[in-house]
């Protein structure tokens, strides 16, 4: 094992690291290549990963300060405290260029006639307007209270936007007034403009509560106002509350749920100004530092994004040049999903190909008279799940259908909760995961059964069975009938439903035991190889990067002489390039149009490549705490589809950044050929597509003229 005297050296720790990523995300809003209203919501992720950060990430480490024993990162060795206090600040650097890009979007909108108004100058008419649409439509609908020694203090909803008003007292002490600014109205409010203008003017209901704040509270004197939330913690350690529940799971998650709403702040953000006095007394009852108070000049929640979308859908200007997914040029939708891959292994690459055949094949599977169960893992599915409503057909028509719905997938609990009680319903057999253990696998497995012969069609995945999310992320989506591999499979699936972990399998690599082990076997191969003098080389796809173990591998690797190239488009918790440690190590991460999911592991050159795709990262919680799947790469073709695939996003010179061996991440310089990786694998798979209808077309033409020549008896030229 390497030994590492300066850490910082080549250590980044984890939560700095999501930051720079989130600094890329940001970086889209500012690239002026990128279409305008794209810009817009590149602003909109900035912000929504900010908030599930503070919710997540800054709340597990507002509960470290509080535990009596010192909690140290692995890697920095930095304290929860130290860790708040880098994130404070390198937040509150980010959060003017926030503001600046905003501003600019804002203002380059406004000139193609998409105005926000400013309500600091507004027209006689606007004004008239608005005053009329808030006496009408607002005011009958808000609750506001003030809260004085008599009243407490109310509870503050996670994420909501309220109007504070700060009024006088004859004592001299802060007097507060609150207005939800949300509720049973809509947040966006169009004004008037000439129908011939085609120009759209809005503003936002929490805007209007505050611009007409004095009217709600004509009987006080006003003496500031301004718009503020919280984020509450959400970072509800899941085993922990299970332990000793006496009723069922489900109930007890949605117990969880409840609780989860009602956590402790951790952040305060304030929109406009204040003063001292006020931003103290908000503070105090939050219990909150100054230090965890945000100041922006942007709305705090930009949602209102996507919202106003249906709005200016038809300028085409404004967004990407929209993308089909198109239907792999290796299937053909006129024949059977399950003979087809009976035939050779089938390989998907979303969402440049599309999920449809995949949908298919559970359809298929659902009517099939061969097929006696159907098993999948369920992690994140879309509000209108085919998948789910295929498994729901399967049962109903009397196929076995074992579900492993994982409740604990964050943010997505509820919905979970609710496809997990419609599939019950349907008579399909549902678990909910194992104690101590996501299970986070991508997973399907059909059984048939064909006279004394059970056949296996297996599907491992990157990402989940989301229709709508292979349409944002990419990833990797293996179909095989490799009876080894599903073999494999039925080892897994057999162990949730026992309620155990995989001990040993044969092909797949099956966290938490048999993962990590096999992985660190295989880079110790290269090593191997390196130390003999012979080449070596590893390449590596994946979000994140955090694991200690795998990290300081990869960094003995390094130094044995191992060349490696990573792709991490998210977090990177050591660096590339440091001399004598990390020097035979690249590290890119790309942020574009689409969100980099899929997981793709290749060990070795040549004969002795070995090629994996995983729903798993490189991080401790993955290979030691959840329930992951990676499947080897057997067929040739499908090996070559990968590398060309890692040799394209390895060339991109236009969302590729290089990490330095300082840390910092700068944009590939493009060469004499501009290249785009994502851009790039849509048009190949748009040309793949037109090939093969192409080559269909021809060999109906084929077919139609040997049909003709038998019927006529005419022997062929």
């Amino acid at each position: 094992m390497i030994e590492i005297e300066d850490r910082k050296k080549v250590y980044t720790n984890r939560e700095l690291s999501w930051i720079q990523f989130n600094e890329r995300v940001l970086e889209e809003s500012e690239d002026q290549t990128v279409p305008l209203y794209e810009r817009l919501r590149f602003l909109a992720i900035f912000q929504s990963n900010l908030d599930e950060f503070f919710m997540v990430r800054v709340g597990s480490l507002y509960d470290q300060t509080l535990l009596k024993e010192t909690v140290l990162d692995s890697k920095t060795k930095m304290t929860a405290q130290e860790q708040l206090q880098h994130i404070y600040h390198n937040v509150r650097t980010l959060l003017p260029r926030r503001d600046r890009s905003y501003a600019r979007v804002m203002k380059l909108l406004a000139e193609q006639g998409i105005e926000r108004v400013d309500l600091t100058s507004l027209s006689e008419e606007d004004f008239a307007f608005l005053a009329l649409y808030f006496d009408r439509e607002i005011a009958p609908l808000i609750s506001p209270q003030i809260i004085d020694k008599r009243q407490p203090f109310p509870f503050l909803k996670n994420k909501e936007n309220y109007v504070g008003v700060h009024l006088s007292s004859k004592s001299g002490a802060v007097r507060l007034g609150i207005i939800p600014a949300s509720g049973h109205f809509g947040r966006l409010i169009f004004l008037p403009s000439e129908s011939s203008s085609g120009k759209i003017r809005f503003t936002l209901s929490e805007d209007l509560i505050c611009l007409f704040a004095e009217k709600v509270f004509e009987k006080h004197q006003v003496l500031e106002k301004n718009i503020f939330r919280i984020t509450r913690n959400a970072d509800i350690d899941v085993e922990d509350e299970m332990v000793d529940v006496d009723f069922d799971y489900r109930d007890a998650m949605q117990e969880l749920l409840k609780k989860r709403r009602k956590l402790a702040p951790v952040r305060l953000e304030i929109r406009g100004k204040s003063s001292m006095e006020f931003l103290s007394y908000l503070c105090e009852q939050f219990t909150l530092s100054e230090g965890q108070a945000f100041f922006n000049k942007c709305p705090l929640d930009l949602s209102f994004v996507y919202a106003l979308e249906d709005k200016v859908s038809k300028r085409s200007e404004l967004f990407f040049k929209p993308l089909t997914p198109q239907i792999s040029n290796q299937i053909n939708e006129k024949e059977s999903m399950i003979s087809q891959i009976e035939k050779k292994d089938i390989l998907f690459h979303y969402p440049y190909n599309s999920i449809k055949p995949f949908i298919d094949l559970l359809n298929e599977a659902a009517s099939d008279s061969s097929v006696v169960s159907i098993k999948i893992t369920l992690y994140r599915v879309a509000k209108d799940s085919k998948v789910v409503n295929a498994l729901i057909a399967a049962a109903e028509n009397g196929k076995e259908v074992d579900v492993v719905v994982e409740l604990r997938a964050r943010f997505d609990e509820e919905n979970n909760i609710d496809w997990s009680k419609r599939l019950e319903e349907a008579g399909c057999n549902v678990i909910y995961g194992l104690p101590g253990y996501k299970v986070h696998s991508k997973l399907l497995l059909i059984t048939r059964k064909i006279g004394n012969k059970i056949q296996y069609i297996t599907q491992i995945g990157t990402g989940n069975y989301n229709e709508k999310t292979a349409k944002l992320y990419t990833d990797l989506s293996l179909m095989t009938a490799k009876q080894e591999i599903g073999s494999d499979a039925s080892v897994v699936f057999n162990s949730l439903y026992m309620g155990s972990v995989v001990e040993e399998v044969s092909h797949l690599l099956v966290a938490p035991l048999c993962f990590k082990p096999k992985v660190i076997a295989l880079i110790d191969q290269e090593i191997a190889f390196a130390k003999e003098g012979k080449p070596a080389q590893i390449l590596l796809k994946m979000n994140s990067v955090t694991d200690k173990v795998l990290i300081d591998k990869l960094i003995e690797a390094s130094c044995a002489g191992v060349k490696i190239k990573m792709l991490v488009r998210g977090i990177c918790c050591f660096k590339p390039g440091v001399p004598g440690l990390t020097e035979n190590i690249e590290i890119y991460s790309i942020v574009g149009r689409f969100l980099e999911h899929s997981r793709i592991l290749v060990f070795g050159l040549d004969d002795r490549q070995k090629i994996y795709i995983s729903s798993a990262d490189f991080m401790t919680r993955n290979t030691e705490r959840r329930v992951e799947v990676a499947a080897p790469i057997y067929s040739e073709p499908i090996r070559r589809k990968i590398l060309d695939i890692l040799d394209v996003m390895f060339r991109d010179n236009t969302k590729a950044r290089a990490q330095l061996p300082d840390g910092t991440y700068v944009h590939q310089k493009a060469g004499s050929v501009t290249i785009n990786s994502q851009e790039m694998l849509y048009r190949q798979a748009y040309a793949e597509a037109d090939a093969a209808k192409l080559a269909q077309v021809k060999n109906q033409k084929k077919h139609l003229k040997d049909w003709f020549f038998r019927r006529s008896g005419k022997a062929k030229k």
